[in-house]
Formats: structure tokens, sequence, C-alpha cells
């Protein structure tokens, strides 16, 4: 099944690459003060592209807002009143980046250049007064290199997707091993990031989280069932066999690169603030961040969900438990603002759904 999966999703890249050789109707965005050379370009350019104009900045800038999900490549003159084309294209710029930018002038002048290329993104500086041809294969060019980026961007939002649904199946997998842990590794992830949250971490630190969060218990796969689900105390040799699930996580995952960047947070989640955690006995600040963060995750999800060998505790008991152990078991830093958002959690533990589809990062990604 997997297979045809992968199949599927190759098709799909190889559709989006040859699709850059194919033509496009495309719309392009022309600007110039002057009725003469508006009408001139809107000749060039007819029959091949869905043609917009303005007669000045102020205009082009309107009607790029009005048709942001249309327009391919702007062609603008420079010498223009309101607002000259460098400043028009530079405001162009921060609206639509993507978007392909050519000036026309009548002046060559260094400066005029150097600040169009710098601050706008050009394409291409095109002096007046032009060729026709010349111009149209600019502009070919042009949209040429747009459906290129295009294809790049829907390629890489398909691989995210396709990771993405990867993660989240394995995690799926696993918490389905055990009947008791259903949905563990989805809970301990939205706890997570909703508390990294909290000190303003940057997104692909929260990615990495979430992510790490989503694979934390990998290396339980490896853990023979009536271990897992055994229903009374480990004996020593059997808990033995369990501590070892962060090292197998880590040594599934490290064959990956796109992981690298999250395997600290899967080894390290049972690492202790005084030392005294496993697999190797780090301390304090020592221990990553994101192993720290899902830590705290992690326990209060195992107290407050129903297990084997005994029935969930109260949400208030479990926010109790991690106060106590702040400073030996977590970092008190961390384990006193989950402690503040407690209300937050709690929400969260009632409608994970919900709760994830607007704290996940990845998620908002791949439904931007």
């Amino acid at each position: 099944m997997l297979n045809v999966k992968n199949d599927l999703f190759l098709n799909s890249v190889g559709d989006l690459i040859s699709a850059t050789n194919v033509h496009h109707e495309h719309t392009i965005l022309i600007v110039d003060d002057e009725i003469n050379n508006l009408q001139l370009l809107k000749r060039i350019f007819r029959g091949k592209y869905k043609i917009l104009t303005a007669s000045n900045g102020l205009e082009g800038l309107e009607t790029l807002k009005n048709n942001i999900n249309d327009v391919s490549l702007i062609v603008s003159d420079h010498k223009m009143p309101i607002m000259e084309g460098t400043k028009f294209l530079e405001e162009a710029n921060h609206i639509a980046p993507d978007v392909i930018k050519i000036l026309l002038t009548g002046f060559s002048d260094i400066e005029i250049i150097t600040d169009a290329v710098n601050k706008c993104s050009l394409f291409q500086y095109i002096l007046k007064p032009f060729n026709p041809e010349e111009l149209q294969e600019v502009v070919k060019n042009g949209i040429d290199k747009f459906d290129l980026a295009s294809s790049k961007s829907l390629i890489l939002k398909d691989l995210k997707e396709l990771f993405y649904k990867t993660i989240k199946s394995i995690a799926s997998a696993l918490d389905a091993k055990d009947p008791y842990t259903h949905g563990h590794s989805m809970r301990v992830t939205l706890y997570s990031i909703i508390l990294a949250k909290e000190f303003n971490v940057d997104e692909n630190e929260l990615e990495s989280i979430e992510t790490a969060g989503l694979l934390h218990d990998i290396g339980k796969i490896a853990i023979p069932q009536a271990i897992l689900c055994k229903p009374g105390r480990l004996t020593d040799d059997e808990f033995v066999v369990m501590k070892s699930h962060p090292v197998n996580s880590e040594k599934l995952i490290s064959s990956i690169k796109k992981l690298h960047e999250v395997s600290p947070g899967v080894k390290h989640h049972h690492e202790r603030w005084d030392g005294r955690g496993y697999p190797d006995g780090l301390a304090g600040e020592d221990i990553p961040f994101s192993a720290r963060v899902i830590a705290i995750a992690d326990t209060y999800d195992a107290m407050t969900s129903t297990r084997s060998y005994r029935k969930a505790l109260d949400h208030e008991i479990a926010i109790d438990e991690i106060e106590k152990c702040a400073g030996t078991q977590f970092d008190p830093v961390l384990a006193k603002k989950f402690v503040e958002i407690s209300p937050i959690i709690k929400a969260a533990k009632e409608n994970p759904e919900e709760f994830y589809m607007q704290y996940s990062t990845l998620y908002r990604e791949l439904n931007s």
C-alpha cells in the first residue's frame, strides 16, 4: 500500500515538473502613465497573456492587491508622476514577492539600476526604445521563471504534506499498539507546542518540537507487547527494556536527514532536571529545550490517561504533581508556566483535535 501511495506521489511531482514546459495563460500587469505606451504594450502581449493596466503606481498597487492570486509578471515604466517605477516595484515586492518584475526606462542610470535590483527583486531592466520581439522574449523568460518557482513551491508543499502524514501515521500506528495509549502522541505534541509557544520560540523550533512530540515514543515499537501492556509493576529487567525506547527512537530516525534536528527532543525526553533521568543522565539546561518541554507534556498525559495498571488521575492532581516536581524532575521555569496555563491545557485535553488544528505549525503551513 505504501508503494502505491509513493507512486501516486511521484506521479504528481512529475506532473508538476512537466507543467513548467507547458504554456499557461498568465496575467501580466502593465503600468505606464502614457496612453500610447500602454496601447503599444497591450498590442505586443495581446493573445499571449491576460492583461491588466494601470496609469500610475498607486493605481498599479491597487490593481495588484485586487488580483493578487492572478498576476504573474509586472512591466512598469520608471518615470511616472505620483510614484516612480522603482518605488512602485518596491511596494509591489512587499505585496507579491514572487511576481516577476520588469522595469522600462529611458534613462541609463547606474543608481536607478542598483536601486531597482536591490529593493525590487528586479528580473530585468530594459532601456527605451525597446525592440518588441526582445521584450516578448524577456517576458516569456520571466513567465518561465515564475512557473518554475511556483512548481517548486507546490512540490515542496507536497513533500512536506507527505512527510507530515507519514509522521502522523507512524505515531498513530504506535499508539494503536497499546490500546491504553490511543492518541497519546498527538496529545503530548499538542501540550508541548502550547507550552513552547509561551516562550516565543521561532517557527522552526516549534516545527521541530511538534515533530519530536509525534515521534518521541517511536522506539516503543521494539518493546515486547507483554512489557508494554503489562497490567502490573515492571520487574527490574523489564524496566531496563522499557528504558531503551528513547535510544531506540533516536536510532530509528537518525538515518533520516530531515529528522536530525528533532532527535535530541526524542532521545532525551526522559532526562530529569536533577540529572537522575535516562538515557544519559543529563541535568539542567544541558537537557535540550525540546526534551524538557516534551517531558512535562508526556508526564501530564501519562497521569491523566487510563493505563493497564491504573485509572486516569484528575487534571488538578496531575497539575499539583508537576508543580511539586519543578526543580527536581522538571525544568522549574517550564513547569511553572505549565501550571499557569493549566486551564488551556485542560481545555486542550478535552478537545484535542480542535486545539491541535489551532496550535499546530505543520498543519497551518499545509493549509496556508
